[in-house]
């Protein structure tokens, strides 16, 4: 009967360590997925406040021609390729 007790004992210690590591291991993976969705949220804040800081500039128009049936044409206007 003591051996019976003493086994309990052992195993309800060793399933309390396994089981406190694995919340523990739970709470840690949280706070990890919650400070990564923070700093995605500061990413999109700061890529929206640059957008509207920087707006997008509309490509000038040069005096390229853009036919592409003109053998005179330019290539990069063809493309869409812009010096900017």
């Amino acid at each position: 009967m003591q051996v019976l007790r003493w086994s309990a004992l052992g195993f309800g210690v060793f399933y309390g360590a396994y089981h406190q590591l694995s919340l523990s291991a739970a709470d840690r993976a949280k706070a990890a997925q919650k400070e990564w969705q923070h700093k995605e949220s500061l990413i999109r804040q700061a890529k929206e406040q640059w957008a509207r800081d920087h707006p997008s500039e509309q490509p000038k128009r040069s005096g390229a021609k853009a036919d592409p049936k003109d053998p005179n044409a330019d290539l990069n206007t063809l493309l869409g390729i812009t010096d900017n």
